[in-house]
C-alpha cells in the first residue's frame, strides 16, 4: 500500500505509539533521548514511516542541540517544508517528501557549505549502515 493510501489506523498499526506520536502528530521527542543522536557510523537515514532515503551520513554533525542534525537533505523532494506558528514561534517545520510525517525543523545556523540545521528526530528516522 503506498503511503498516501495509508489511513490513520494504518500508520497506528505500522507505527510504535511514539513514532505515531512524532510522525502523525507532530510531537518532539526530548533532546537527549534519541537512539540516533550519537550514531556516527557510514550510511543513510530514512523515513521510519516509509522507507524514504532523507539523509546521508556525511552531512550530519553534532549541534549540540540534542536531536540528529545534518545540513543538507539526500536529495531536495525527499524533503517537504511549511512554516509553523505552534510555540509562539515562527519556524519551518520539514516532513518527508513521500508520506509527509513529520520530522523535525529547519534552523538557519548549520554549518558550512548550506549554513543550513535541520533538526529531526530519532524517532522519525531509520538508520541503514553501510555494508
Amino acid at each position: 500500500m503506498k503511503p498516501e493510501e495509508l489511513t490513520e489506523d494504518d500508520w497506528r498499526e505500522r507505527l510504535s505509539a511514539d513514532q505515531y506520536r512524532v510522525l502523525r502528530e507532530s510531537a518532539t521527542e526530548p533532546p537527549f533521548s534519541g537512539a540516533l543522536l550519537k550514531e556516527k557510523r557510514p550510511g543513510t537515514y530514512c523515513c521510519a514511516g516509509c522507507g524514504q532515503r532523507l539523509f546521508e551520513a556525511d552531512t550530519k554533525f553534532d549541534s549540540g542541540t540534542g536531536w540528529p542534525s545534518f545540513f543538507q537533505p539526500a536529495q531536495p523532494e525527499a524533503i517537504g517544508q511549511h512554516r509553523d506558528h505552534s510555540m509562539g514561534m515562527e519556524r519551518i517545520e520539514v516532513h518527508c517528501g513521500r508520506c509527509r510525517g513529520h520530522l523535525g525543523h529547519l534552523f538557519p545556523d548549520g554549518p558550512e557549505p548550506t549554513g543550513l540545521r535541520f533538526c529531526i528526530n530519532s524517532l522519525a528516522l531509520q538508520f541503514e549502515p553501510e555494508t
